[in-house]
């Protein structure tokens, strides 16, 4: 198992993420995450920390393999265990599934690290709007 910071977390640039408005409606995407890497053992544990309270505790995570080339099997993020699960290459190639027991799953848009900020914030928009 690999782990990764522990809270709190030491500083780092803000958090790149938009949510969609919180609705009793199911919606195809919940927002978008901006990651300023693609270092999945480094970036997970600053969007976990980030998502709202009322998501609960996220248990897995599923992200695309060809997006994401080192993914272990889990990690340990705040002292919890978070089950890691890879998508075969051409399924879902930009998105973030969390999921957390009892609360629900979150669909998120991946928009890529190397994206520029002109082009990533109407990528974000158009998610957290559900238009992605």
């Amino acid at each position: 198992m690999t782990t990764a910071p522990q809270s709190p977390l030491p500083s780092h640039p803000r958090l790149r993420l938009r949510l969609a408005p919180h609705s009793g409606m199911p919606r195809p995407v919940d927002g978008a995450w901006w990651p300023r890497s693609y270092d999945l053992i480094a970036e997970l544990p600053w969007l976990l920390a980030g998502l709202p309270r009322a998501w609960g505790h996220i248990t897995s995570v599923t992200v695309n393999g060809a997006t994401w080339p080192a993914v272990p099997g889990r990690i340990l993020v705040s002292n919890q265990v978070v089950r890691l699960h890879r998508t075969r290459p051409a399924s879902a190639t930009h998105t973030i599934v969390l999921l957390a027991p009892g609360q629900g799953r979150w669909d998120l848009v991946v928009v890529p690290p190397d994206t520029t900020e002109e082009a990533a914030e109407p990528l974000m928009a158009a998610a957290a709007d559900g238009q992605a």
